[in-house]
């Protein structure tokens, strides 16, 4: 679904060492691979992955794949856009949205 090197795939054995454990916030793309609007919005992800390079580490997460850490996070629709800091889910955001919004949200989060 992706080619940018700047986004890491992780699965249920790689969730807690690329996300959990992240030294800098990691934005999570919970998706999967027959969801339209996953679709729609991945290239918002791989824009804005180049734009917060350094600052903030990108993964997405196939849920087909990984059920375990998507029902340990409680996400029931996809695409949901979450920000990790230190472990912990700072904020979300359900659904195809804007460019603007998901900056709003990497912004706020990354200030705290």
């Amino acid at each position: 679904m992706t080619t940018d090197e700047n986004i890491v795939h992780a699965n249920g054995e790689t969730f807690e060492e690329v996300v959990v454990k992240s030294e800098i916030p990691a934005l999570v793309d919970f998706w999967a691979p027959w969801c339209a609007p996953c679709h729609m919005i991945s290239p918002i992800v791989e824009d804005l992955s180049r734009d917060y390079t350094g600052r903030v580490k990108f993964v997405k997460v196939n849920v087909d794949e990984a059920q375990n850490v998507a029902t340990s996070l409680g996400i029931m629709s996809i695409p949901t856009i979450a920000i990790f800091n230190k472990g912990k889910v700072m904020n979300q955001l359900i659904g195809v949205q804007p460019k603007a919004a998901l900056e709003k949200m990497i912004d706020d989060s990354i200030k705290r």
